[in-house]
Parts: C-alpha cells; structure tokens; sequence
C-alpha cells in the first residue's frame, strides 16, 4: 500500500472550506448542507455497482452463504453497525450478516486506527469465521487503501468468496480488480482528510441500499412492509399489529390475537389469515417456498 496518500481525493483540503473557522454556526450548517448533497450524486454515479453488489449477494446468501463487512474505524463501524441493524429489521440470525472492525468490539468507542495498517489481521480474520465460496465480503476503505481491508478481500478471494470493494476514491486514484467495485466519490471533506464526514455519510447510505436490497431479494418485505421484523419490544409488537390491520380488514383486537396465534410473526400472520391455515401448515408452506410471502401466497 501506498505510504504517501496525499494525492488522494479524501485527504485534499477543499476549497469551499478554507474559511471554516471563520465561518458563523449557521454559515457553517449551510456549508455542510452544500457538501452533503453531493452524497445523492454518488450514489447515482455507483447505481450499478451496488446493483450488482445486491445481485451478488442475495444470491450468495440464497445458497447458504454469508455476507461480512470489514473495515477499520469509521468504516468498520459503519459495517457493523448495518450488520447488528439486520436481525431486529430482518428477522435474520446474527451469523448471516456480520461486522468485523479492526481491533474488535473495543475499537467500537476507541479510536484503534494503527490496527489498520496489518493486512496480516485482515487475512486471520476470514480465516477466524471460515469464509467459504458461498460467502461475501465487502471491504469498506473511504481512501482505498486501507492494508487491513485488501489483506482481508486477498484472502477472502483465495478462500472462493466473493468480494466488493467500497470507497471513497476514484478508480483511477487507487485501481482494483475485486468482483465488485463500488465508488462512492464525495469530493475532500470540509475538515480535510475527516472522513467520518461526506464519506462516512455516502458509505452509511450505500449500505442502506446494499442490506435491504438483498433482504428484498430473499423475500424478507412484501410491497414496502417489514414482514420479517423480529418482535422484541413493545415498540416492534405495535408496528406488527399496525402492519397486519393495514393489510388486512382487521381490527386491532383481531390483529393482536392473529399475532398471537403466529407466534408474533407477522408474515406467517398474513399467511394464515389470507390463506385460511393454521400456523403449522403455513409454516410448512412457507418453508417450501423458501419464507417468500407472495410466493406462498400464490400457491394457494
């Protein structure tokens, strides 16, 4: 890796910001609103990549497999926390979508950016959880070249595995050959070289779109609703019940016992009430339809 990165794209001082701390409260919000709206266009720019990346994905995990997130400080936390978001929206097990950040949960509230620079970790860490061929691994590096997100894809695609490289650089600036190549170019940060800022943002949205676009594919939403969400709170148990008198002719008291009788899951729910079957057999049905609730549906 590169020991001079000063001609990357993330470590340039930009010209908008060269009065920042001269700059008002409120000259500085609308400088931040400026800079963030070119977040939408990298994304726009990178619709395909992150199309494919879903592709990819949805199928990889379709097989048995698994998608993990690795990176070091804002980027790995980023990762991990889209992972840990999976099993509550998704009714997912924590073992199909996966975080590893550099230095571990400790590296979660402190700063531990020197373990970036061992590609070696990066390489023990697929090792560590068994990154197999039907396994992905998106490496997410806002300058691009982080050692210990390139030792980790290395070895990752030597193991068979999928790979997605994520950053905040042009192509051009740091070349890679990974399956999947996503660039989310954001311009230099208002502070120089901070990215936690443009790019920590552009990177959170990225990963919004890659982990419910490949939750969509498996079947885990029906039209806009989160049918697969894991009712663990009150909170969640109200959003159930709410789904299933909108898309139902329910009223509250029968919504909340057809929850009930599923076992407070809601697709399972709409299956027995649109299908007339008890939760066994539409279970069973949903089984055999691999949890796809218009799937199932169709079937009857």
């Amino acid at each position: 890796m590169p020991t001079n990165r000063g001609h990357l794209l993330t470590e340039q001082p930009n010209p908008a910001s060269q009065t920042l701390d001269q700059l008002s409260p409120l000259e500085l919000v609308d400088l931040f609103n400026r800079e963030d709206q070119q977040t939408l266009s990298a994304i726009a720019t990178a619709r395909e990549a992150l199309a494919e990346a879903i592709t990819r994905t949805a199928a990889a995990l379709g097989q048995g497999g698994r998608l993990f997130y690795i990176g070091a400080g804002t980027s790995g936390r980023l990762g991990v926390l889209d992972a840990a978001e999976c099993p509550p929206t998704f009714c997912t097990p924590p073992e199909l979508v996966q975080g590893i950040l550099a230095g571990g949960a400790a590296a979660l509230v402190r700063s531990s950016e020197g373990l970036e620079d061992i590609a070696e970790d990066g390489a023990a860490a697929m090792a560590d959880h068994g990154v197999g061929a039907t396994d992905v691994v998106v490496g997410i590096t806002a300058g691009g070249t982080t050692p210990y997100v390139h030792g980790a894809l290395q070895a990752a695609r030597s193991r068979g595995a999928t790979t997605i490289f994520m950053a905040c650089v042009p192509a051009a600036q740091f070349p890679t050959d990974y399956d999947v190549d996503i660039r989310l170019v954001v311009g230099p940060e208002i502070l120089a070289g901070s990215t936690r800022l443009k790019a920590g943002t552009v990177t959170k949205m990225a990963l919004n779109i890659l982990s419910t676009g490949v939750m969509v594919q498996l079947g885990k939403v029906y039209g806009n609703r989160m049918v697969d969400v894991a009712v663990t709170n009150s909170k969640l148990r109200d959003r159930a019940v709410r789904m299933l008198c909108d898309l139902t002719e329910l009223d509250r008291d029968q919504a909340t016992a057809l929850l009930d009788a599923s076992g407070q899951r809601v697709k399972l729910a709409l299956l027995m009430h649109w299908c007339d079957l008890d939760a066994v057999a539409a279970a069973q049905r949903l089984q055999g339809c691999q949890g796809n609730l218009r799937a199932a549906i169709s079937v009857g």
